[in-house]
Order: structure tokens, then sequence, then C-alpha cells
């Protein structure tokens, strides 16, 4: 999970940096967007089981961050392995994965 966290908050500075350029740091609604991005990551039902948001059968994102998420990823994806070749391609891995719901670990 923070492999998945890292990864998106790197995506969301690239395209930030991209498109809002001659900002040192990430505007209000990039920084809005990863805070998002993070809170549902943290209350993702499949956690370490997860695949990538993108191959998720949960749509857990409200629509606009949806679109906005997706932008990222779009322009971003590509540039990361250039950039975090390592990084791309774990992420690349973890969409092959099919997520599966952690087990409940109730009283016996």
């Amino acid at each position: 999970m923070r492999r998945e966290a890292r990864t998106v908050e790197l995506m969301i500075r690239r395209y930030c940096r991209d498109h809002h350029d001659k900002v040192p740091e990430r505007c209000d609604a990039c920084c809005q967007l990863l805070a998002y991005a993070l809170k549902r990551l943290r209350q993702c039902p499949f956690q370490e089981r997860k695949s990538t948001c993108g191959k998720c059968p949960i749509h857990c994102y409200a629509p606009d961050r949806r679109e906005q998420i997706r932008a990222v990823m779009l322009h971003s994806g590509r540039r990361l392995l250039f950039t975090h070749p390592v990084l791309a391609l774990l992420h690349l891995v973890d969409g092959l994965r099919k997520p599966r719901r952690k087990k409940d670990s109730g009283p016996a």
C-alpha cells in the first residue's frame, strides 16, 4: 500500500509539474486530488491484496475525481517508466493481480 501511495504521489506530482508549470510545489487542486487518492487507498477493502484502481471491481472514487485521476494516469503512466522504472513495472504487475478482499478474522 505504501508503494501504491508513492506511485500515485509521483504521478500527480508529474502531472502538476507538466500542466501547472511555474508552480514550485503542487497546486491546490493537485494537493486536494492527492489527499483524496490517499484517503481512498487507506479505505480500500482489498488493502495488500489490491490490484490497481483502474482494474478494481469497486469504484470508490467520486465520478469527478475518477476523471481527474484518469487524466493524471494517462499523462504520467508512460512517463513514470523513464523516471521511476521499478515503480512503473511493479505498478503494471499489480494490475495483473485479481483483487481479493481480506478474510474476516473474527472470533473462531
